[in-house]
């Protein structure tokens, strides 16, 4: 047979100069990849004979192939936030993560306030805080993550609306979490937004919720009680539910303000009035501040109701005592009309947000802190407003307003330490406190003034460093008395501070300014920021030295905030 006979027909379309050869032609499958690109044989071989999978996974986390993968959860419990972490065990908790210098010896003595020991353990790296202590009970499927994540939130609103501070806030948010068996818990309050992220383990998804705090009010009595609900959860002794939890929250949010309206109208009159007296004035000078300012309080209430800001709520309640004092000027009346405005100052000064804004910005939380402090200088900006109008007006009109009567101030002892209890006692009801706490907070404020006067009138210091021992006082008995009740500190510090603030250096610093003299009211209104200051890091500083006294949640030196550093 002859090559010709043994050729097969060749196709129409021309061979190309990559086609195989004329003996390989029975083995090359129609479709095979005949570019450079193509998988070698023998490789194509044992890819081959691997089980082909719809998607195979490239990431770093992927399981070796020698090693056999763990049974994986079913399909209807994976990916879900409403579903306890697979990692939970309520009889049998998984070992906690090892960090690679060991484990800490950290030791939580249970009998310290629980302040204490969330604030421990939140300025601790994430890797070195030790495993949740099981203290509500639940079944076996675990808590109900996004529920215990909402009450947290609930609970933070409450705290944050009513002034407290950010590291306090953030340390409830954490004992609640860690009460009910929620490990890896971060959360964050900001001046208007709490955020609180839950992430069950290193390689499940975060589980993140936030609230956002709008309406504010001062009312300590809703304060105590969440604080005693905190401290219920917290507690090794008391079983508390969710439901339970939720029930008591929903009691506490409609509870009434301890105090009706005319009280607290006739408690602003007692604060001007005691104020007054403070700085030198007389019986007539008591009753003309005391009417000044409930007059500008339902002033100020009319304007809430009209739904005005309170920007201008301050500066409608900053005039009617000005307005007093310089009508009783103008009618050459025998009174210190500059003690009837100061008294008037001093119902009106934002002592309580200046306190909570500088003792943010000490540990750490400058955001929450600015705001703070940003509001502040807004309510002060109304007040000078107020009072610069009425004054300016009033200079206009002929009356001598002395700006040198802040040099001729009377040391009379007694009717001042009188005069400071019964502004210490006004300022606790106007701040909604319990009646169990009334007389302990004046009676702070009333040492407070004692020192001030001794340190000022007897020993002749400066009266900003006799303010910040005061103040430091202030701050320490509070601290004492709030962890021996296991409550707030804000209770026993902020009314106690009314005695201190600088009401007389603002006036005539004001009053510098309206009659043209605008270096000597700059210098005034500079003492009266300096005092704000001294009583605002005294208080803060008094809370840090009672810690020192007290036994705290670890073995070793309590560590400073992360952001306080400096590196």
């Amino acid at each position: 047979m002859t090559d010709t006979e043994d050729r097969k027909p060749q196709s129409d379309e021309a061979r190309s100069a990559f086609s195989a050869p004329v003996g390989l032609t029975a083995t090359v499958d129609a479709e095979s990849t005949t570019s450079e690109f193509a998988v070698p044989e023998g490789l194509a071989r044992a890819k081959a004979q691997r089980a082909p999978t719809e998607s195979e996974t490239t990431s770093e986390f992927a399981l070796p192939q020698g090693l056999e993968a763990a049974p994986q959860q079913p399909a209807e419990t994976e990916g879900s936030a409403f579903n306890p972490p697979s990692t939970y065990n309520a009889k049998q908790a998984p070992p906690a993560f090892t960090p690679p210098r060991g484990i800490p010896a950290v030791s939580l003595h249970r009998d310290v306030p629980w302040q204490d020991r969330m604030r421990t353990m939140l300025r601790m790296p994430a890797t070195e805080r030790p495993a949740p202590e099981q203290v509500q009970r639940h079944d076996d499927a675990g808590p109900a993550v996004p529920r215990v994540l909402d009450l947290t939130l609930r609970i933070g609103e409450l705290l944050l609306a009513g002034g407290e501070g950010a590291e306090d806030v953030e340390g409830a948010m954490f004992a609640v979490c860690r009460s009910y068996g929620l490990d890896r818990c971060e959360p964050t309050a900001t001046f208007t937004l709490l955020s609180i992220s839950h992430q069950p383990s290193l390689v499940e998804d975060p589980v993140t919720a936030s609230r956002t705090v709008r309406r504010r009010g001062t009312d300590y009595t809703r304060l105590a009680a969440v604080y005693q609900l905190v401290d219920d959860l917290s507690d090794d002794e008391t079983h508390i539910s969710l439901e339970e939890a939720y029930g008591r929250l929903a009691e506490i949010r409609r509870n009434r303000h301890p105090y009706p309206t005319w009280v607290l109208n006739a408690a602003s009159g007692l604060l001007a009035g005691s104020a007054s007296v403070l700085v030198g004035g007389g019986v007539l000078v008591f009753v003309a501040a005391a009417l000044g300012a409930m007059l500008g309080d339902r002033l100020a209430w009319k304007c809430a109701d009209r739904g005005l800001p309170e920007f201008y709520q301050f500066t409608v309640a900053a005039m009617p005592p000005a307005a007093i004092g310089v009508a009783l000027t103008l009618a050459h009346a025998d009174v210190k009309a500059s003690a009837v405005i100061t008294g008037g100052l001093f119902a009106l000064l934002p002592g309580r947000a200046l306190v909570a804004g500088v003792q943010d910005g000490l540990t750490g939380f400058y955001i929450t802190a600015s705001a703070r402090l940003l509001e502040v200088l807004y309510f002060f900006t109304a007040i000078v407003i107020g009072v610069l109008v009425v004054l300016y007006f009033g200079v206009q009109l002929g009356a001598e307003l002395n700006p040198d009567a802040a040099l001729v101030l009377s040391e009379r002892p007694l009717r001042q330490i009188a005069a400071s209890l019964g502004l210490s006692l006004a300022f606790a009801v106007l701040l909604q406190q319990e009646r169990s706490t009334v007389l302990l907070v004046t009676l702070n404020g009333g040492v407070a003034w004692v020192v001030y006067g001794a340190m000022a009138y007897a020993g002749g210091i400066s009266p900003v460093a006799s303010t910040a021992v005061a103040a430091g006082l202030v701050g320490l008995f509070g601290q004492l008395l709030a962890r021996y009740q296991f409550a707030s500190a804000l209770p026993y510090t902020t009314a106690a501070i009314g005695p201190l603030l600088p009401g007389s250096a603002t006036y005539f610093g004001l009053l510098a300014i309206a009659q043209n003299e605008m270096d000597a009211g700059l210098v005034s209104l500079s003492k009266a920021v300096a005092l704000a200051m001294a009583i605002a890091i005294g208080v803060n500083l008094g809370s840090e030295i009672s810690r020192l006294f007290l036994r705290i949640g670890s073995a070793e030196k309590r560590r400073a905030a992360k952001r306080t550093r400096g590196f």
